[in-house]
């Protein structure tokens, strides 16, 4: 067995980024930024008016009722090219470029027409009401950094600027393979012996989540001839996560088959409860994550373990950050392996809570968990109060 941190570096020494590709514009949203986004224009593009009103100038106005003549109309999309010469106005839409010769728009609430006059008793004040050009970017300038994921707002934003494809991280092909005569699939009727299997759908929420691309390959039953089938349809993967069969009981066939494919183990085991099963090796040239059986334990590991490798595929650097909190209620001492508790943490009061079922198969602890409190190997017992580490399990 190897600790969880020999296991992340031994993971992150062995997975490479898989590069990058050109995509539609409509197609960027949650994907990683492969290289900076520079503005090919600059927004807005002139000086604008920010309100529907009359452009002006400043200099002709005094504070008290003065009379402009209308000389005109700049709308959006249909600008005015005359230039605005003293003692005129220019009628003004909101986003309507602002005319040469004018540098203050006066609100149309504060202004009075009739028969092609202005009145308006505004101050001079230069500038006001006016967008300037480029007060949201200039051409050449990087609104977003490589690494970044896309959300609507910076889709919107890369559009502004001028881009109708984005260069993105080449979304990693994660095969998920799930191993034993006890599974079901989610509809079918389970026989006394049976359970649903329900880990393979959560990984294929959190490798989406991620920014990955699922492909459930199904399940292999307790068959060296069903799993050497199913692994041997892995070359077209970039990552292959399976799921139980791995264990040292007659019936797992996992390992063994694996092995006489030619795979190659980078190590085992790893010294953490739930998922001291989890296993890392290569075969030909698809990395393979195994992870154990119990959903628990399963899932807890893909937090662990799939999620970073995924994060290294993308090509993006999101470390693991511990927190720290105080505890709520007392933890018992510790055995020979890190353990990862599922726990409740309140932000407000900066206290966690253990949950009270720590069952490497209890889904229902996990679901109502937002963190896995971090006890080392060989801890003593922690009274309540004390400090404790944690992740916190984001809501994907």
């Amino acid at each position: 067995m190897i600790t969880l941190d020999d296991a992340l570096a031994c993971i992150r020494d062995r997975i490479q980024p898989l590069g990058a590709e050109t995509i539609p514009l409509g197609d960027g949203h949650r994907r990683w930024l492969a290289a900076p986004l520079v503005a090919r224009r600059t927004q807005p593009p002139f000086d604008a008016s920010a309100m529907d009103g009359y452009a002006v100038r400043s200099g002709d106005l005094t504070g008290v009722e003065v009379t402009l003549t209308l000389a005109g109309e700049s709308a959006a999309g249909h600008a005015s090219h005359r230039p605005l010469g003293a003692g005129e106005a220019i009628r003004i839409s909101t986003g309507a470029p602002l005319p040469a010769g004018a540098d203050q728009v006066v609100i149309q609430e504060n202004c009075q027409t009739a028969d092609g006059r202005m009145t308006t008793a505004e101050p001079p004040r230069p500038g006001a009401n006016i967008r300037r050009a480029g007060i949201d970017f200039m051409t050449g300038d990087t609104l977003l950094e490589a690494g970044q994921r896309l959300t609507p707002a910076a889709i919107s934003l890369a559009t502004s600027a001028g881009h109708s494809t984005l260069l993105v991280s080449r979304q990693p092909v994660v095969g998920i393979l799930s191993t034993g005569d006890e599974l079901v699939e989610a509809g079918e009727d389970a026989a006394p012996d049976q359970i649903i299997n329900s880990i393979a759908p959560g990984l294929s929420a959190l490798i989406e989540a991620c920014g990955g691309q699922p492909r459930y390959l199904g399940i292999a039953r307790d068959d060296p001839a069903q799993v050497r089938g199913k692994l041997s349809q892995t070359g077209a993967l970039d990552l292959l996560v399976t799921i139980g069969g791995a264990s040292v009981g007659d019936h797992d066939h996992l390992r063994r088959v694996f092995g006489e494919l030619g795979g190659t183990l980078f190590f085992e085991k790893i010294a953490i409860k739930p998922g001291k099963p989890t296993w890392f090796g290569q075969l030909a040239k698809t990395p393979v994550i195994g992870l154990p059986g119990n959903p628990v334990s399963a899932l807890v590991m893909a937090q662990l373990c799939l999620k970073p490798t995924l994060h290294r595929m993308l090509g993006i650097e999101i470390p693991t950050v511990f927190q720290t909190a105080r505890l709520k209620s007392a933890l018992p001492a510790n055995g020979p392996r890190e353990n990862m508790i599922r726990a409740q943490y309140d932000g407000p009061t900066g206290q966690i809570r253990p949950l009270a079922n720590q069952d490497s198969s209890v889904l229902s602890a996990l679901a109502a968990a937002n963190a896995l409190i971090r006890q080392p190997a060989h801890a003593v017992a922690a009274e309540s109060g004390e400090t404790v580490e944690f992740l916190p399990l984001e809501s994907e």
